[in-house]
């Protein structure tokens, strides 16, 4: 309750302080710049390169037996040979894989290793045609020290002086995502290049003021900073994705500037009632930061449900919602009303609009609210086509499709998908305990036979179609376990994944066992977080519910807002299906559908797109409860508030939805899916959803609206938000009535 309180209260205290010292406060603002610059320098330093994994489930816990036990597991590093003239069967060649296997297994860090050349090795560790073959080798230890330490040492110490005789590309799971790390990264400094000046052009544009729009992008660099300052801080004590900074960019300046006109708006209206600076200062950050404070908590709250996901992964952005949040209030609350309140009413355009409050959105909103139905069923049926899309999607692993073709790593695996037979980098490993020697080969006979599968290598052989052939055996027990290798066929593999888990850990066994391997890995990964998806879709709702109740103490209006946003996030699916997994904008950015999306990205998406569309739903609220708590007029507070928030409102959706549309020039699938999805929900959702779609079912709902049971609204006159209702361009307006008053 306590909580709440502060919430409502506390912008009116910074108000009167920031009203009275603002150049102390900017003072101050820069020293904390200062700081928070000099932490965030070490951040990107102390964040974790995580891999897809999920920690309770079977595949994990054979990894860990597998490497306890045998000290065997998945290849995750690969060097693929290639002849440059012949075959990998000639002397020389044969004589340099040779070299490089035996360099392999001598390097640092390096736990076992399998190659073509090796002594009766199979003939699938080479292409059809000879011309490739590979080197495999697991390397144990978590992903930062394979990635930063022994991948880099790989490439400078054995990769780096190749014979000319071949070529030479480096691979394996974890060379895949150092890739995607990297590349994500660089795309990511390039876009905030382009979008920086891109989002001051459009502020100019819009403000008509360069020092106003200047000031702007300055709070959304400084809730970079800040963010990435308080991520350093939860690096002590949690494992944090490098990704979270690439969130800390784009949420950063996505948040200062939706807050930073929020402010601005409120406090040139309070400037164009003939308030005195002060004055107008207080006023604003006592209205508008009322409504930041409530906005960024349903932001906050949308990411802090991802601490729901037992991935770091995923969880580690949560820590990066929470901490741009309170940053962005902090910028606009308090710094950006200190400028304001030195800059005066030259903060003013230089040619006031004429303010009647009868432009585009109110005569919109009124011609809504006068045919309810026809207009909302229109929108709707528009939206649902939008999203219908959304119901064929499809979970599926990632893999080395997500870069793009250019990337060698990636033109690695294209040729294994190619030209190779099996991959045997994906085969599946089972660990089985309490074994009997004599049941193996009838075990691994059955395995042999699912479709898909090319052998299964075992104690009592090699197997292919349930015959044993000839091959190395692999021969290690230790207190009556031992294990299996499935090799899969590359089509099979490529096809469907996650049904060659599901039917190897489906297949009878006669002792205990446990499937493990990098597809088991992906599959229970993706298992997971569709395991976890309705608690969190639960979670974010009663969050985002109670901070909206707080805000407008009616039962009916969260619950509406939280319905229209989840349409909204409809279409984002919608396009991600449509437009990636189906493949329809790959000729456009130059991806390769899979037929799947990968699960992870699309959740986070979510998140950010669901903690932007209620900032939207809070402004205009925030609009039409004030008018509404002056008038009383249930259907003319509608058109007019929505003709006060609107210009705001596509003010931020305009440069917001044209910032993340930068990212999908990226050249990495996930940043082009956060681009285009973000950027069309974003817009979407700032003119369909609250132009028509909240006026049209306001105004069905009429006094509903606002009604809670008398428990319920003791409780919210207790706690809830209060608006001092000010002078503002539109008092006139306030008095004319739209429609009959009820």
């Amino acid at each position: 309750m306590l909580v709440f309180r502060s919430l409502s209260e506390g912008p009116t205290v910074l108000g009167s302080f920031v009203s009275r010292h603002p150049r102390s406060v900017l003072a101050m603002a820069l020293a904390l710049f200062a700081l928070v610059t000099v932490l965030a320098g070490g951040t990107l330093d102390s964040l974790s390169l995580n891999r897809y994994e999920n920690p309770a489930a079977e595949s994990t816990l054979a990894r860990e037996a597998l490497a306890d036990v045998f000290g065997t597991g998945s290849p995750n590093v690969a060097i693929m040979l290639t002849a440059t003239a012949g075959d990998v069967r000639a002397a020389r060649v044969a004589e340099i894989g040779g070299r490089l296997t035996g360099e392999l297994a001598a390097f640092p860090g390096v736990g076992e290793v399998r190659s073509f050349w090796q002594p009766g090795a199979p003939n699938t560790l080479a292409s059809r045609d000879f011309r490739h073959a590979l080197i495999l080798a697991r390397v144990p230890g978590d992903a930062n020290h394979v990635r930063q330490v022994v991948l880099p040492g790989i490439e400078a110490e054995i990769l780096a002086d190749a014979d000319p005789a071949v070529e030479l590309t480096l691979g394996g799971a974890d060379e895949v995502f150092r890739d995607v790390a990297a590349q994500a990264s660089a795309d990511f400094l390039r876009a905030e290049l382009i979008v920086i000046p891109l989002v001051l052009l459009l502020l100019w544009a819009v403000l008509r003021r360069l020092a106003l729009a200047a000031i702007t992008v300055g709070i959304g660099v400084f809730c970079v900073a800040g963010t990435l300052a308080l991520l350093r801080v939860a690096t002590t004590f949690a494992d944090l994705s490098t990704f979270t900074a690439n969130i800390a960019l784009v949420m950063g300046i996505g948040l200062g500037v939706d807050y930073g006109l929020f402010m601005i708006y409120r406090f040139r209206e309070e400037l164009g009632a003939a308030e005195p600076i002060p004055a107008a200062v207080r006023r604003a950050v006592k209205g508008a930061g009322r409504t930041i404070v409530f906005s960024a908590s349903t932001v906050g709250s949308s990411l802090a449900v991802l601490l729901a996901f037992p991935f770091p992964f995923l969880s580690s952005f949560a820590y990066a919602g929470i901490a741009v949040s309170a940053v962005a209030v902090l910028g606009s609350v308090v710094i950006l009303p200190a400028a304001l309140a030195v800059l005066g009413r030259r903060a003013l355009p230089p040619r006031p609009a004429a303010a009647d409050g009868h432009g585009f959105w109110f005569r919109t909103a009124e011609r809504v609210v006068r045919r309810p139905l026809l207009t909302g069923g229109a929108a709707l049926l528009v939206l649902s086509a939008l999203g219908a899309p959304s119901l064929a999607i499809d979970f599926g692993p990632p893999d080395d499709r997500v870069l793009g073709t250019e990337q060698p790593v990636r033109a690695m695996y294209d040729t294994i998908r190619e030209d190779f037979e099996t991959e045997e980098a994906d085969a599946l490993y089972v660990y089985a305990s309490r074994a009997e020697s004599a049941a193996i080969p009838g075990y691994a006979a059955a395995l042999s036979s699912v479709p898909g599968v090319h052998r299964v290598d075992s104690a009592a052989g090699s197997f292919a179609a349930g015959v044993a052939v000839d091959g190395p055996a692999q021969r290690q027990y230790a207190a009556g376990a031992t294990w299996l290798r499935v090799v899969p066929t590359g089509d099979r593999l490529v096809a469907d994944p996650g049904g060659l888990v599901a039917e190897i850990r489906s297949a009878p066994a006669p002792f205990d066992v446990a499937v493990g391997g990098y597809p088991a890995e992906l599959a229970d990964y993706r298992d997971g977080v569709r395991a976890r998806l309705p608690l969190v879709a639960l979670l974010i709702m009663l969050v985002t519910y109670v901070v909206l109740f707080v805000m407008t103490g009616s039962l009916l209006a969260p619950l509406k807002a939280a319905v229209l946003t989840m349409l909204s996030m409809s279409i984002m699916f919608g396009v991600l299906v449509w437009g990636f997994q189906d493949g329809a904008l790959a000729g456009v950015l130059g991806f390769t559908p899979t037929g799947e999306t990968e699960p992870s990205i699309p959740i986070l998406m979510f998140c950010v797109a669901y903690g932007l569309s209620m900032d939207y739903e809070v402004f205009l609220l925030a609009r039409i409860k004030e008018d509404y708590d002056r008038t009383g007029d249930i259907v003319g507070s509608i058109p007019r508030g929505i003709a006060r928030s609107a210009p705001l409102v596509t003010a931020a959706a305009l440069i917001l939805a044209v910032s993340f549309a930068v990212y999908s020039t990226g050249s990495v699938v996930f940043l082009q899916q956060l681009g285009i999805g973000i950027a069309l929900t974003i817009a979407v959702d700032a003119t369909l959803v609250r132009g028509v779609l909240v006026p049209a079912l306001m105004r069905l709902a009429g006094r509903a609206n606002w009604w809670a049971p008398a428990p319920l609204r003791r409780l919210h006159d207790r706690i809830g938000f209060r608006e001092d209702l000010g002078q503002d361009s539109f008092r006139a307006s306030s008095e004319a009535p739209v429609g009959a008053r009820r």
